[in-house]
C-alpha cells in the first residue's frame, strides 16, 4: 500500500493487475476503508484485464484526516434532514469526487473506468458530472441520485447508520455484526466469524469513527444529481439489491433512469452489502461494461 499526494491531501491506495490493463478506480462507501473492496474481488477484476486501483477516501483508513474541521452533531443533522432545514458540512461529496480525480492525476491516468459502492456510488457519479472527459465507464452500486423525494431508509437502518462508531476493538466487531444483521443481504448472510475477522482487520488498520460523522454530513448536504446525470454520456451500469433497507430499491432504479446509457442489474435477496456469493455476477457486469467501451459485446 502506498500514500500519494492528490488534490492537495494524502491519499492511501493500492493496485492489482498490470498497469497496461484497463484502469478501474474503486471507491468505497461511508466510513469504510478501501479493504472493504476485498483483495480477492480486486484480483478477480485484475484477472479480467483491469488495472484495479482502490483507495481510502479522505477521513478514513490511512488517508488524510480532517479532525481540525470538527465533528458535526449527528442528532442535529438528523433533525434538520427530517424538517427540511438547510445543512452545512465540513466538506462535500464534490470535494471527495475531486480526490478521486486527483488520484488519477497523480497516477498519470488520463481516463478510467470508475466504480463506487453506496456513498462511493455518489462520488463516482459526481466524478462523471464534474470531469466527463476523464471517465470511460461508470458503475454505481447500491447508491442513489440524491433526490430527496425517493423513499427513505428504514427506521432501523437509519438508526444503525447514525449510531456512534465503536472506539474499542471488541466493540467494533460487535457493531459490525449488528450492522450486518440489519442492512446485510438476507439471502446471503455472511458467516459471523468472517464478519468479525474483517471488522478486527479494519480496526487494527485504522479505527477512526469521527471521520464517518463528516462523511454522513457530506451525504446529508448532497444536492440532487438526477438532472446533471442526464448529461452523462458514458456507458454505465447500475447494480442494486432488491432487499436493500438503507438505500432503497427505488434509488437504484432512479439512478438507472437518470443515466441515459445505463444498464440496470437488480439482484434478488441482496441488501446493502456485496456478499461473496454475488461477486461473480457483479464482476461479470463490470467486465461487460468495460468491454463495451472498447468495442466489445454490449450484453
Amino acid at each position: 500500500m502506498t500514500a500519494i499526494q492528490a488534490n492537495g491531501i494524502k491519499i492511501e491506495y493500492d493496485t492489482f493487475g498490470a498497469p497496461e490493463g484497463k484502469p478501474l478506480l474503486l471507491v468505497m462507501g461511508l466510513g469504510t476503508q478501501m479493504i472493504g473492496w476485498h483483495s480477492d474481488f480486486c484480483q478477480a477484476l485484475a484477472d479480467r484485464g483491469h488495472f484495479v486501483i482502490r483507495y481510502d477516501n479522505r477521513d478514513v483508513g490511512l488517508s488524510e484526516k480532517f479532525g481540525q474541521l470538527g465533528a458535526p452533531d449527528v442528532i442535529a443533522m438528523a433533525t434538520a434532514m427530517s424538517t427540511g432545514e438547510s445543512l452545512s458540512a465540513p466538506y462535500s461529496l464534490a470535494d471527495m469526487a475531486q480526490d478521486g480525480i486527483g488520484l488519477l492525476d497523480a497516477l498519470s491516468i488520463d481516463k478510467a473506468h470508475i466504480c463506487g459502492a453506496s456513498m462511493g456510488g455518489m462520488i463516482v457519479q459526481l466524478m462523471a458530472i464534474q470531469a466527463p472527459e476523464r471517465v470511460l465507464s461508470l458503475t454505481s452500486i447500491m447508491s442513489t441520485t440524491g433526490d430527496p423525494e425517493l423513499p427513505a431508509a428504514s427506521e432501523e437502518a437509519m438508526a444503525v447508520l447514525l449510531s456512534p462508531g465503536a472506539t474499542e476493538r471488541e466493540a467494533a466487531a460487535e457493531r459490525t455484526l449488528r450492522v450486518a444483521g440489519i442492512i446485510g443481504s438476507p439471502d446471503y448472510p455472511a458467516p459471523p466469524e468472517e464478519l468479525r475477522e474483517r471488522a478486527l482487520e479494519a480496526y487494527d488498520r485504522c479505527a477512526y469513527p469521527e471521520g464517518s460523522v463528516r462523511h454522513i454530513a457530506a451525504i446529508a448536504t448532497q444536492e440532487n444529481r438526477a438532472e446533471a446525470l442526464q448529461a452523462v454520456r458514458v456507458p454505465a451500469l447500475v447494480i442494486h439489491g432488491k432487499a436493500d433497507p438503507l438505500v432503497r430499491l427505488e434509488a437504484g432504479i432512479a439512478t438507472h433512469e437518470a443515466l441515459p446509457d445505463s444498464e440496470l442489474m437488480l439482484i434478488d435477496g441482496m441488501g446493502h452489502d456485496m456478499p461473496e456469493a454475488l461477486w461473480k455476477q457483479v464482476i461479470d457486469g463490470i467486465d461487460r461494461l468495460t468491454s463495451r467501451e472498447e468495442g466489445g459485446p454490449s450484453s
